[in-house]
């Protein structure tokens, strides 16, 4: 098969020169249009600083909202349940691990039977 064929898929058709080309010219246009960009860019200045309709950009941590307080309704409503289950937290892997394995097995076993 040389390389100017076309493979016709059924679906459209395959012609590798064409798709190359065609690749070639978005690549030029797009170098085209990068070229036309302001010279006088500098990074690291205050160019590079996020526009904010003119005000200073605030402190990150006056406007860090804390997972504690966006979660706050959700845990304060569980905080039952919550203080049952800290008991049972390790920090540990295995323990997280043995945990699933053994609902797991406990599903198994339930979905078998019935």
């Amino acid at each position: 098969m040389e390389a100017t064929s076309v493979l016709n898929t059924g679906f459209g058709f395959w012609q590798p020169l064409l798709w190359l080309a065609a690749f070639v010219l978005v690549l030029l246009i797009a170098l085209l249009i990068r070229r036309m960009g302001n010279r006088q860019y500098q990074q690291g200045t205050d160019q590079t600083k996020p526009f904010l309709s003119g005000c200073d950009e605030p402190d990150p941590a006056a406007v860090h909202v804390r997972a504690g307080n966006l979660y706050w309704g959700f845990t304060e409503t569980l905080k039952g349940y919550y203080e049952k289950v800290v008991a049972w937290h390790t920090g540990n892997v295995v323990d997280y691990l043995l945990w699933f394995f053994g609902v797991l097995v406990i599903t198994l076993i339930i979905g078998l039977v019935l």
